[in-house]
């Protein structure tokens, strides 16, 4: 008898005469830049560096299209958003210490955000490993201690043997739910070694599922099929998942009202029925959820945003699905279901029973009312109609990459992204300067739509290098850039904290003359030709820059209240 596991995969005859016959000049770089494009990898972003040279000349014997930053941190960022637009692991290529340090923001945003990267970094010669303090060029104590902390997992190729393996073993781990950021590194001279190692022809990693425990769904089918007002939080895990009709279906059997967080901006029809849009940080909406008798919450951990700043108390029972085992009722207790999204939606879609709520809709449309009284009693005419020349100029199928700024803040609650994994922005870990590189990387990604990114003028300086970049890869981002002369949302918080701002103004650059140094064109707008002069950007081929001079506000926050 043959049972399943006996079976082996035969190499093909082209395999065998590469096993026996490798080609001569490879080293252990080739064996990562092999394993990668058998895993099915076609891009790679990064960075060269002394102790890397072995993986980046073995780029030029590969077929995999290399894209380099000029900051590591932003090749984190741009491999980042090529993950969420392709749903693949972005192999990040980095060299040792100082090079792979500079990526720690990007990777601890694309932990937060359950992005999969792929990142491949160099190490000091073996001679070197195990804590000693040998004096090598870049040499840490621990390198992998640094990064332990922030990726799903880490990985240590001692030696050319085990550089597939490891990569394999990444590669799943990066891409099994909840997805993530991992960290493969390989000493110097490992690298740089010839190899009698054969070519690697193929891959065989694959993610694990994450289905949810029967049991716990026919509870959870059975309270939401009973509930008088149940309601929907949908997260980033819903878009991550690829579970937006899922969790349409389901709300539309259940006439379940949703809202959606930041991170799961575009996981239900922002003009449905039932939609309550994505006013989380709103006392209003915070109120309709704790009136909830069920609240699903699904692929969101009920973290500071989604809370509306810790301040949500729900009065009846939560059911949390949730990938990320430490998120699950690691904020309010619930029936908590650890799977995928889409699985857990579908076992429940095969369970509840259909509930009738006329008032449901009407509940809804109340609610957005009050929340757009509040907002219009506030006298914020400028930042609406910004945001509003946005989304008209943005065309409805291209994704958006915001950076921590006002206008981000705004498009959080406020943006319609018309799509799910069409918006995108750094509210994961909150760092300055994801917005121009991540968008790179999406264009690298999908090359046939224009892509959007905005940020202030301070994030702005984190990335400007990125336009050398944007250049020379031709790549079609524009670029609106909200310059406030400082970091103005930190120069609200200390005007209403302590009366006056501190370290929040800065001196800028006349952006438009520094994109055009770069040859890329630039414009100078105002509020009411930003959708005119944004338009016209994104409907021109290559990279872009649009600034808009404006001093914006933030609507008033209810969790202070």
């Amino acid at each position: 008898m043959t049972h399943d596991h006996d079976l082996v995969l035969r190499p093909t005859p082209a395999q065998t005469e590469a096993a026996l016959n490798p080609p001569p000049g490879r080293n252990g770089g080739d064996l990562v830049v092999e394993t990668l494009a058998g895993l099915g990898a076609t891009t790679v972003f990064g960075l060269p560096g002394q102790h890397a040279l072995g993986m980046f000349d073995a780029l030029r014997r590969s077929d995999l299209r290399y894209v380099g930053l000029r900051v590591e941190n932003n090749a984190g960022f741009a491999a980042d958003a090529y993950g969420r637009i392709t749903g693949e692991a972005a192999p990040l290529l980095l060299s040792t210490g100082p090079g792979a340090l500079t990526s720690l923001a990007a990777l601890q945003e694309a932990a937060a955000a359950s992005a999969p990267v792929l990142a491949i970094s160099s190490q000091v010669p073996t001679a070197g490993l195990g804590g000693g303090r040998h004096g090598y060029l870049h040499e840490l104590p621990d390198q992998a201690a640094s990064f332990r902390g922030v990726v799903k997992s880490v990985h240590t190729a001692r030696t050319q043997s085990q550089i597939p393996s490891a990569i394999e073993a990444a590669w799943t781990s990066a891409l099994s739910a909840p997805h993530g950021p991992v960290w493969v590194e390989i000493p110097q001279d490992v690298l740089l070694a010839e190899t009698a190692i054969p070519v690697v022809t193929g891959g065989d990693a694959f993610p694990e599922e994450l289905p949810p425990r029967p049991e716990l769904t026919a509870v959870a089918a059975d309270l939401l099929s009973k509930a008088a007002r149940p309601a929907i939080i949908a997260g980033g895990g819903v878009v991550r998942a690829d579970a937006s009709k899922k969790l349409r279906q389901l709300a539309e059997t259940l006439q379940a009202p949703v809202v959606t967080t930041p991170g799961g901006k575009g996981a239900f029809p922002w003009t449905h029925p039932l939609s309550l849009q994505s006013w989380i940080e709103d006392r209003h909406t915070t109120d309709f959820l704790e009136d909830a008798d069920v609240l699903l919450v699904v692929g969101s951990g009920l973290g500071e945003l989604s809370s509306n700043y810790h301040t949500f108390k729900p009065r009846g029972r939560v059911v949390q699905i949730e990938a990320d085992l430490g998120k699950l009722e690691s904020n309010h207790p619930a029936l908590g279901i650890h799977a995928d999204a889409r699985l857990a939606l579908q076992a429940l879609l095969e369970t509840v029973s259909e509930r009738e709520d006329p008032t449901a809709p009407e509940r809804v449309r109340a609610t957005l009312a009050k929340v757009a009284e509040r907002i219009a009693a506030q006298e914020l005419t400028v930042e609406q109609q910004v945001l509003a020349s946005v989304r008209k100029a943005l065309p409805a199928d291209s994704p958006s990459f915001w950076d921590m700024t006002i206008l981000a803040y705004w498009a959080w609650s406020a943006f319609d992204a018309k799509g799910p994994n069409h918006m995108h922005s750094a509210q994961g870990a909150g760092g300055l300067g994801y917005a121009f590189p991540a968008a790179l990387g999406a264009a690298v990604a999908d090359p046939t739509r224009p892509v959007l990114a905005v940020s202030g003028d301070g994030g702005a300086l984190y990335s400007i290098a990125e336009l050398a970049t944007a250049r020379q890869y031709g790549l079609n981002v524009t670029w609106l850039i909200v310059d406030d002369g400082g970091y103005g949302i930190l120069r609200e918080y200390m005007t209403d904290t302590f009366g006056e701002a501190t370290a929040t103004e800065l001196t800028r650059p006349d952006y438009v003359a520094l994109a055009e140094s770069f040859g890329v064109p630039g414009v100078r707008t105002t509020p009411e030709n930003l959708e005119q002069d944004l338009a016209k950007h994104l409907a021109s081929p290559g990279p872009s820059v649009v600034l808009l001079p404006a001093v914006l506000r933030m609507f008033a926050a209810t969790h202070l209240d």
